[in-house]
């Protein structure tokens, strides 16, 4: 029997494979045996007509690929490389690559190319949450784990769809229900979560500043606030107090779209609640101001001192399989390396690590920038830019100037792939081996299933190559993921907080690893956390005569991003229909819109083509469009967060034009 870990969502369940089938890992920590469709339907997608098997090349994307070798394609994109100044080159990555990938790719790009813009999908999910964290209590460090709610009182999922998004996470919070949890939905949609919350809360889109900024002030002003806790462990009471008090509370309560009955309703739960979780995930970090929302969520933890004790605190809630192990490695511009930045002295210990002289003192491009970034070789790695990123438009047509595209993927239907040069084969979940972090820090290994298909190159064998072509044999020169994960676990001496090292690569398997349970306290340099007065500025897209609804978009429970593994297995096409536009049954009326009618719904920026859904979930003037749709992002606005550079994908001006009545 083989152990290993579920490659999708965040939640990382353990599975076991054996004779050909595929199961939950009873022994596992996180799921204890239990899987969603998706995670049950893996085995599906190892063998799908849409595998990538053969390196192709091209000159020019007006060509057609021919057949190629993984020797002609590494020297081709070697040479480009050597002949181009390291500013114009960026590696653009991904949250499906194990830690070991992430870990060559980082150290090949930051410390021997010397360009710093090596990126990842994850920024378009967590950045918000990254920066919020750092700045909030010193780290980007998840100070709470899911089965925390087994000792909570109450659940606040803010912009979160457990019941789609995560499954596995979702069926512990029905059961910790049963033992008395008390859930709390706030979303602008009436979600599957929401069916089973003892509240929920229909929040205006973009009011989550507003909201928590009247929880926050309700704490102050009736003296509910942890007083010890405020004055000898936190930095900016003051000015947080003065700036929450110069607020009108009845404007906040507008800014929210709530009544005072519902937000009475929720605060006398709250104020009884010993024990208190917020868990959140797209629909705070996608925005304009995703730092400022996730600044005033942890606010509240931080001002009733529910916070680094158990059953307690702000629990993020990554999407992707190892969002985590990326970020604890440095795969984000804006980080060197093991959560270094590019101070001085981090550069002087990751230099003498990785023995380089190369490393560069400023932050690099990020994902949300890199196709208007001026580059002349974009390597990207099982992920899918110019399907996942706003404003699809400007995209295609700023890709197409890049001299050299490079995709490394397992499948061969990325919409990125037609703007492509050069494209090079990876193995894919189930024939490779390393190791990944979930949402709550459990480092779990990924086992090979089978054989490898075709003898196709792993990830960080693709890079190590690319690194011996261009000269550094000896410092890249690996024989299996063990050895990398090994040096990886010494990098992380580099940070005292991190402690990977204690770790046993052999046995994560049958025994995952979770770090970081050591730390109790802030990891700011004053050892305090730090409080941020912040407002709803507004500065999402407005609605107009023109385009009068806003667009939301959101995961469905059994497809994954584009679908480009989970829309071509069978079993997982027949909860909801990938296309569909779900509307108000007010607004239906009104447009004279039926079930199943053929819509184009259109921003400024382009359009799509979908069809009716009348449902109550969504309110009057707001639609819901899931993101299997893969030409969503024709419709999406590439507006950032000025400091995490998170695109704002839930807050776009729309119309809709009946095309065709069923």
């Amino acid at each position: 029997m083989i152990k290993s870990v579920c490659g999708y969502c965040g939640v990382g369940c353990g599975i076991e494979y054996e004779s050909d089938k595929l199961s939950g890992n009873s022994s596992h920590p996180i799921n204890k045996g239990t899987l969603c469709l998706k995670g049950a339907s893996q085995l599906g997608s190892m063998g799908l007509d849409s595998r990538f098997t053969s390196p192709l090349i091209r000159k020019s994307v007006d060509e057609d690929f021919r057949d190629s070798s993984y020797e002609e394609c590494i020297s081709t994109i070697a040479a480009k490389i050597k002949s181009t100044p390291k500013e114009k080159v960026a590696f653009y990555l991904s949250g499906q690559l194990l830690t070991e990938d992430y870990y060559i790719a980082n150290k090949l790009a930051k410390g021997f190319i010397g360009t710093n813009s090596v990126d990842t999908n994850s920024r378009t999910c967590m950045a918000s949450a990254v920066v919020g964290y750092k700045k909030s209590i010193g780290a980007d460090f998840v100070p709470l784990r899911m089965d925390d709610i087994f000792s909570a009182n109450l659940l606040i999922l803010a912009g979160a769809n457990t019941a789609e998004s995560h499954v596995i996470f979702h069926n512990k919070i029905k059961k910790a229900k049963k033992d008395g949890l008390r859930v709390v939905v706030v979303d602008p949609r009436f979600t599957e979560s929401a069916k089973s919350a003892d509240i929920y809360l229909p929040i205006k889109v973009g009011g989550d500043i507003d909201f928590f900024n009247l929880i926050s002030k309700r704490l102050i002003e009736e003296e509910l606030y942890d007083k010890e806790f405020v004055k000898n462990r936190l930095n900016g009471f003051k000015a947080l107090k003065d700036g929450l008090l110069s607020l009108n509370s009845e404007d906040m309560l507008k800014g929210c779209g709530l009544t005072n009955e519902q937000f009475e309703e929720f605060f006398s739960l709250y104020k009884e609640s010993e024990n208190i979780i917020t868990a959140w995930t797209m629909g705070i970090n996608q925005s304009s101001q995703g730092v400022d929302k996730n600044l005033s969520l942890i606010n509240t933890h931080l001002l009733s001192g529910k916070i680094f004790k158990k059953g307690n605190g702000p629990l993020s809630l990554t999407g992707q399989p190892n969002a985590m192990g990326g970020r604890e490695v440095g795969g984000l511009s804006t980080m060197l390396g093991v959560h270094l930045g590019f101070d001085d002295e981090s550069i002087k210990k990751v230099s003498k690590f990785w023995n380089t002289k190369k490393i560069h003192n400023k932050a690099g491009v990020c994902a949300t920038q890199m196709l208007e970034g001026d580059f002349d070789v974009l390597i990207i790695c099982h992920t899918d830019p110019i399907y996942h990123l706003p404003n699809r438009n400007k995209n295609e047509a700023l890709i197409k100037k890049i001299p050299l595209v490079v995709e490394i993927n397992a499948y061969d239907n990325s919409q990125t792939s037609q703007f492509a040069h050069i494209m090079i084969p990876a193995t894919p979940w189930g024939e490779k081996e390393g190791t990944q972090t979930n949402l709550d820090r459990t480092i779990t290994k990924q086992q090979k299933l089978g054989k490898t298909f075709k003898n196709l190159k792993a990830d960080w064998e693709i890079f190590m190559l690319l690194a011996q072509e261009l000269g550094y044999k000896k410092e890249f020169d690996y024989k299996e993921p063990k050895e990398i994960f090994e040096e990886y676990q010494q990098m992380t001496k580099l940070n005292s907080y991190m402690d990977m090292s204690e770790a046993s690569y052999d046995e994560l398997s049958s025994k995952p690893f979770v770090w970081g349970e050591k730390i109790k306290d802030f990891l700011t340099p004053s050892k305090k956390g730090n409080l941020f007065f912040v407002q709803n500025l507004n500065l999402s897209e407005a609605t107009t005569q023109q385009y009068p609804f806003l667009l939301l978009t959101g995961r469905t429970r059994d497809q994954w991003h584009s679908g480009t593994k989970s829309a071509n297995v069978a079993s997982l096409v027949k909860y909801k229909a990938l296309n569909f536009c779900e509307i108000s049954p007010q607004d239906a009326v009104r447009m004279s819109i039926r079930d199943g009618d053929e819509l184009i719904v259109s921003s400024i920026r382009g359009s799509l083509t979908t069809n009716a859904l009348i449902s109550p979930s969504v309110r009057e003037g707001e639609i819901f469009i899931p993101i299997s749709n893969s030409d969503i992002n024709y419709l999406t606005n590439d507006l950032l967060d000025s400091e995490s550079l998170q695109p704002d994908y839930n807050h776009s001006a729309v119309k809709i034009e009946v095309v065709y009545k069923k």
